[in-house]
């Protein structure tokens, strides 16, 4: 009897755990079915089956896509009669009556739509979390007008204890309301300067692209403003330095800059770091008064020695960067670095300064053995920093190699190479080596070191190992080597200051391998010759040859970015250099040159940032 029972009771079981599982199947069939139908658009078909998986599973996947092909049939009556049978059982979810509301806007009824959007604001609890869901669902359907309102409302309700700045400001700059955009972003200052850097990245994001300059002279406005009215709140003056340095405005931006280390009793900290920025962006005389600020606070100052030898480095790279200096500005230089060695003295600290000394020696006073000797000496120092030492080294590799002495320049590089092997310094050790595998033809070796150093860390090194590289296997398809060892050859008389010999060199290729595909790089060869005589008409003659005859090879785009700077600094001829930008833009859109030239040529359009 008993048994009997246990058997009817795993019998029952068993058809109920089938049932279930057989409605189970059948419910993800029509799920499937569904979805297939509602994504191909036949919601005729698709709304029958929506309503079933509705009436056995009311969540709300099933309902909205159930609504949507009401609204999509053209049926208001069930439409409304859902979505309101939804509000009664749910009243605290607010997320239906912006439902209703898009159903009537649907239906273009827009004032009882307008309705509904309202009464949702209305009923809003002082939940920030509600109050979020609720604008995003109004985004959602492009109502940003009542999103915006929601956040407001919320601000009310929260009494300052969530502001919502961000979600404002975002929807503003959707509005296209730049002004109250940046209103939002900078009252976030206001309440917590913590936020300074979620700040400055949201408007980077939206004046990244201001081609007017418009957005740039509103925030300007803006902060000069928060300024005024809040002397004493330095968060706002950081702003503006930042604004100014997004604009590349330094010399604007030296000017605050030193305003705010006097109000705040600052060590210079911000003047060294606002130094370096303007240096590495080739504004050379800001650079230079930030260095000199230092160096009038006097040598109390931590960073006074730094700024000695860093004055000393600007005034160098203003000198040589664009191949307009005088004989007379080398000298001039060359006193101003050793005055300074001499009142900082030699140690340890001022190795740097001694390798920048060696090398206006030996590479533009032509003086190497004067430079050999400071470079020994600056190695000798035993306390000085190992890479600074290496770095002595490679210097000092380098000006042998000007001298012709191979031996002693490549176990240098070697050494430096070894002793730094998974650092960039080893990196652009390695280089060198290979190069100088190049320079005396052994183009196997040297494009295997090279072809290890295209994935260096360091995008540098990887670029010019990978243009070396490429050099040597464009030019040696066809097992005749000797033209790609003669311009390997004129490359380390151009390094060793023998242009004559060099362009002789040059000259021979064409006469002996006429149409060569090395043509182009001739041409570039002579163009850095003729640079660094300041030779300029001479020079832009070479890039328009590449211009002209072969602007689809791998120089074409430095042909053209180099003579669109010809025009805009040399020539003065600003429309030309602004077209020939522009033509970088075009024809090279994977340049490397791409993002400078775009900066270049809105510039030269007008626009640059505002004063």
């Amino acid at each position: 009897m008993i048994k009997n029972k246990v058997l009817k009771y795993f019998l029952s079981l068993l058809i109920v755990l089938l049932s279930v599982e057989y409605i189970s199947a059948q419910s993800s069939s029509d799920e499937q079915l569904a979805l297939q139908y509602y994504t191909a658009g036949e919601f005729d078909k698709a709304v029958d089956l929506y309503e079933k998986l509705f009436d056995k599973n009311p969540e709300y996947f099933n309902y909205s896509h159930y609504l949507e092909c009401l609204i999509q049939l053209k049926d208001l009556k069930s439409a409304e009669k859902l979505v309101k049978k939804q509000i009664k059982r749910n009243p605290e979810i607010l997320d239906y009556r912006v439902n209703l509301g898009y159903l009537y806007k649907s239906f273009d009824q827009p004032d009882k739509a307008n309705k509904e959007f309202e009464n949702a604001i209305n009923i809003l609890q002082p939940d920030q979390n509600q109050i979020i869901n609720l604008a995003r669902n109004f985004i959602d359907i492009a109502q940003d007008d009542y999103a915006l309102k929601t956040y407001l409302q919320g601000r009310k309700l929260l009494h300052g204890d969530y502001t919502f700045n961000f979600e404002l400001a975002e929807i503003y700059n959707t509005k296209g309301d730049y002004e109250s955009m940046m209103s939002e972003y900078l009252d976030v200052l206001n309440i917590n300067p913590a936020y300074l850097q979620s700040v400055q990245n949201a408007l980077q994001t939206n004046i990244g692209e201001d081609v007017t300059g418009k957005k740039t002279q509103m925030l300007k406005t803006q902060l000069l403003k928060k300024i005024q009215s809040n002397p004493d709140n330095t968060i706002f003056s950081e702003m503006l330095i930042w604004l100014f340095v997004q604009g590349k405005d330094f010399d604007s931006a030296f000017l605050q800059t030193k305003a705010l280390e006097k109000r705040q009793h600052l060590d210079g900290s911000k003047i060294m770091a606002l130094a370096t920025l303007a240096n590495a962006n080739q504004d050379y005389e800001t650079a230079a008064k930030c260095y000199q600020y230092i160096i009038e606070q006097g040598k109390s100052n931590s960073y006074y020695i730094t700024a000695r030898m860093e004055l000393v480095n600007v005034l160098n790279n203003k000198i040589t960067a664009n191949h307009t200096y005088t004989k007379l500005d080398l000298e001039n230089l060359e006193k101003n670095y050793r005055n300074t060695i001499s009142d900082l003295g030699k140690s340890p600290a001022t190795v740097p300064l001694l390798r920048g000394l060696a090398h206006l020696e030996a590479f533009y006073l032509n003086n190497a053995d004067s430079a050999i000797s400071i470079l020994n000496e600056a190695i000798s120092f035993q306390r000085a920093e190992p890479k600074t030492i290496a770095e002595c080294k490679l210097e000092l590799a380098d000006v042998l190699l000007f001298t012709g002495e191979i031996w002693e320049t490549t176990l240098l590089y070697s050494q430096v190479e070894k002793a730094f092997k998974e650092e960039p310094i080893g990196q652009e050790a390695k280089f060198r080596n290979a190069k100088l595998s190049y320079y005396h033809g052994d183009f196997e070796w040297s494009r295997a070191q090279l072809d290890v150093l295209k994935s260096a860390t360091e995008k540098l090194i990887a670029n010019d190992a990978l243009d070396l590289s490429l050099l040597i296997s464009d030019n040696t398809v066809d097992s005749n080597f000797v033209p790609l060892a003669l311009y390997a050859r004129a490359d380390l008389l151009v390094y060793q200051n023998k242009d004559s010999i060099a362009l002789l060199t040059l000259d021979s290729i064409t006469q002996l391998f006429p149409a060569h595909s090395l043509d182009d790089e001739i041409l570039f060869k002579k163009y850095q010759i003729e640079m660094s005589k300041s030779s300029y008409d001479s020079a832009a003659a070479f890039l328009q040859q590449i211009r002209d005859k072969y602007a689809t090879d791998i120089l074409g785009d430095d042909a053209v970015f180099k003579l669109a700077e010809l025009n805009q600094f040399q020539f003065k001829n600003l429309d030309k250099a602004k077209e020939l930008y522009q033509e970088v833009l075009t024809m090279y859109p994977g340049s490397l040159y791409t993002v400078e030239a775009r900066k270049r040529f809105r510039t030269l359009r007008g626009d640059a940032f505002v004063n």
